[in-house]
């Protein structure tokens, strides 16, 4: 079985470049994807994920505040996706921030494809 992927940017092209490389793996697919944290809510409260790809700024809601509400939705009948927030800002307080949101981890932009790969099959 796949591991489920969402992607959360406000960058198409940066989204097509994660939905190329994570579909081409054999142990994953993206089940979905969108432009800012408020559609990622709406759109992962009726979509299963098991790992959700979140940038940090973004329009409408940013990362931090959409993987706190993420996670605050786990219930014992349906977790809440894990996520790694993606930034290409190298800040310490984004790291923190994400960490306290929630998330399970923390990776710049610029990482190399296998080290993506890698972070989401540990998280996983």
């Amino acid at each position: 079985m796949s591991a489920r992927i969402f992607l959360v940017d406000d960058q198409a092209l940066v989204r097509a470049g994660f939905r190329m490389l994570i579909d081409a793996q054999g142990d994953m697919e993206v089940v979905g994807e969108a432009g800012d944290g408020r559609a990622a809510l709406e759109a992962l409260a009726i979509t299963h994920a098991d790992l959700v790809l979140m940038d940090v700024r973004m329009p409408e809601l940013d990362g931090v505040q959409a993987t706190e509400e993420l996670v605050a939705r786990s219930t014992v009948d349906r977790p809440a996706p894990k996520v790694i927030v993606l930034t290409t800002f190298d800040l310490d307080e984004y790291v923190f921030a994400a960490i306290r949101a929630g998330a399970s981890g923390f990776l710049l932009k610029d990482a190399r494809p296998e080290d993506l790969l890698a972070a989401v099959r540990t998280v996983l």
